[in-house]
């Protein structure tokens, strides 16, 4: 006899809903109006998290992650923003937008070389889709790369770049303009900007009115440059990978206010 579709919770999904509860009570939320005050970024409660394999939720074991599912890694967020919100968009913005690109779209060298740090803890790393005068939309981007001798020369800034300037962030992979389609279109990349890249810096923190803990930057391209190998993905694919890649982050978002 059909019992029906069940919406009880698994024994891994209750165990990892627990972990983040207690984690949530015992850790974030005692230190959150400190981290807001200061406007201070939570390392020490990154490295807990780190440490319990919550950076890595949805990602195979083999890739540096605990390999559990989309609702774990929901609850995940939901349990952490509980205790503070600055620190449960972290995560998501690591796990959703930071390595999620990787683990769709790298090769495999791409995936051992960013996905497992990312997948570990041991770096955090940035989405730079936003920009100054585009806003989240893809196709108006105005950051330029251009190939040259067998490096991306890149041009442009990016702003409200979540998790792009902390003391452990490893890099930012962004969009840029590479060139016309036949269309008549933009060609769009997706392009891996490691943090110690030429030409690349990080401003100063936003002031902001909430979240205030988490870290967020306007970054600036002048004449960057890095490998002809730093596409992520295929050239050309960018828009509508990372139109993909938001798709799994506005669920991440969405976690975060329940």
């Amino acid at each position: 006899m059909n019992a029906g579709l069940s919406f009880d919770l698994t024994p891994e999904q209750e165990a990892i809903q627990k972990l983040c509860h207690e984690l949530a009570d015992d850790l974030i939320a005692p230190a959150a109006e400190e981290l807001d005050a200061n406007a201070e970024f939570p390392y020490a409660i990154v490295a807990k998290m780190a440490d319990l394999g919550l950076l890595g939720i949805p990602w195979p074991e083999k890739y540096g992650g605990i390999g559990a599912d989309a609702v774990s890694y929901a609850l995940a967020v939901m349990e952490i923003s509980r205790g503070d919100a600055s620190v449960g968009i972290t995560l998501a913005a690591h796990t959703s937008l930071g390595s999620a690109p990787f683990y769709y779209f790298g090769s495999e060298a791409q995936k051992e070389r960013y996905l497992i740090p990312l997948a570990q803890g041991t770096m955090l790393w940035g989405f730079g889709l936003t920009e100054p005068g585009a806003g989240s939309d893809a196709g108006n981007v105005q950051t330029r790369a251009a190939l040259e001798g067998g490096h991306w020369v890149i041009n442009g800034a990016k702003a409200f770049i979540t998790n792009s300037g902390t003391r452990i962030t490893g890099g930012t992979t962004i969009t840029a303009w590479t060139g016309m389609r036949p269309d008549g279109r933009k060609e769009i990349t997706n392009l891996i900007v490691p943090q110690d890249t030429p030409g690349f810096s990080a401003s100063k923190k936003y002031r902001k009115m909430g979240w205030r803990a988490s870290d967020t930057r306007e970054l600036s391209f002048v004449d960057a440059t890095i490998p002809a190998e730093n596409v992520l993905g295929e050239r050309g694919r960018g828009f509508k990978q990372f139109l993909d890649i938001l798709d799994g982050g506005r669920i991440s978002v969405a976690a975060v206010s329940l």
